[in-house]
């Protein structure tokens, strides 16, 4: 599969494209039985809800598991799917290579104990020589607002914003006054399991917490463009691989 003309437009102007119906179901299925058993057992490496919301507690609530590559090898296979090479290649004009020190992760909100996500942009995380990195989101479920679902502002992806509109920890600030406006004109779509979301590294997104009663669990990992090569000796200069 590659992307049509209209598609690599919608990207490229929006900074986000959603994919419906791209990853099999029994893939799905497969992906999420395996999450299931690791966020059950909270197997290392994880980040917890406490550590995003940097409180302390006694009680460990899973926010991700961490380097989810070479945990089973259901996630490798659709890390390395040669269906999105293609789509991959398109959206990066470069041969897509995966990062692995980054965004390789499950990604959960659990019913009734996640914690909203801040808007932010994953470029915060990252020292590469330039901003040509994408996210791929897959959804194992339905994901929509009241459990969780991904926000996106449009555009956000080709604007400069000064440092006094983020907090210490990057995170696009609420009560800034033009960051209000702006988020006004935030966006999304409901997903259904197997659908796709692509998303370039300084789109702003933002997630609420998990109102529903039931998990909601999704797949991220993030291709860098094989020319946008990792600074030196900084935590994103880690162990890659190579879509050709």
């Amino acid at each position: 599969m590659e992307l049509t003309q209209s598609q690599i437009n919608e990207f490229n102007e929006n900074g986000f494209l959603i994919i419906k119906d791209f990853a099999k179901e029994e893939l799905c299925n497969n992906i999420l039985e395996k999450a299931k058993s690791h966020l059950e057992r909270k197997q290392a490496p994880i980040e917890s809800e406490q550590e995003y919301m940097q409180v302390s507690d006694e009680n460990i609530t899973v926010r991700r598991l961490r380097q989810v590559y070479d945990r089973e090898e259901v996630f490798k296979e659709w890390m390395t799917s040669d269906d999105i090479r293609p789509i991959l290649k398109q959206v990066l004009n470069d041969t897509p290579v995966l990062t692995l020190a980054h965004h390789n992760s499950i990604m959960t909100k659990l019913a009734h104990e996640s914690t909203r996500t801040f808007w932010h942009q994953d470029r915060r995380y990252w020292n590469f020589e330039n901003d040509n990195l994408v996210s791929v989101w897959l959804s194992l479920g339905d994901e929509y607002l009241e459990n969780g679902l991904l926000e996106f502002i449009p555009k956000s992806h080709k604007l400069t914003f000064s440092k006094d509109r983020f907090d210490e920890d990057s995170n696009f600030l609420d009560s800034n006054k033009e960051n209000q406006e702006l988020i006004k004109t935030r966006t999304s779509s409901n997903l259904k399991k197997g659908d796709v979301v692509l998303f370039h590294c300084k789109t702003l997104h933002h997630a609420s917490k998990n109102a529903s009663n039931e998990a909601k669990i999704s797949f991220v990992y993030t291709v860098r463009a094989k020319s946008n090569a990792p600074i030196k000796n900084t935590r994103s200069d880690y162990k890659e691989v190579i879509l050709d």
